[in-house]
């Protein structure tokens, strides 16, 4: 059984509609907010061991991408990212593309660096921060060659 047979049903309806909807067409025909930025990100359940997957917005950066822990603008941490940083190996789909990539949190001052331009062109992230009372953190998915 690979990755894609072994996760596990996305418990919100609305994720798993997204993630159906992506598998279907390789991302290209998806009713979601992030349009073609969408992927799907793969981690492994810190408390489960199962496979999650979880529909993301995501903004390239080189070879690698980035995701952002927001959940919203809700004050918890979303699971996949505390499931990232207990195990951070992970898998991200990208349209037809399927890769193992490595998780990593952006260290303070690289943070700053895109989070300032990021907030200059799509303000509502800002807004979730402020909503969540927290800093939403960055994470850098980089392909592992295999």
């Amino acid at each position: 059984m690979n990755i894609e047979q072994a996760a596990a049903v996305n418990p919100s309806v609305d994720a798993e509609m997204h993630i159906q909807q992506y598998l279907a067409s390789d991302g290209s025909d998806v009713d979601h907010p992030a349009g073609d930025s969408l992927i799907l990100l793969y981690t492994t359940g810190r408390k489960s061991g199962e496979i999650k997957r979880v529909p993301l917005g995501s903004f390239p950066e080189g070879d690698a991408l980035l995701v952002i822990g927001s959940n919203a603008g809700r004050s918890q941490l979303p699971a996949w990212y505390l499931n990232l940083v207990a195990s951070p190996t992970v898998w991200v789909r990208k349209q037809a593309q399927f890769y193992e990539a490595e998780a990593s949190v952006l260290p303070s001052e690289e943070r700053q660096v895109f989070w300032d331009n990021l907030i200059a062109q799509m303000p509502m992230f800002a807004e979730f921060q402020e909503t969540a009372g927290r800093e939403l953190p960055v994470i850098r998915l980089t392909r592992v060659d295999t």
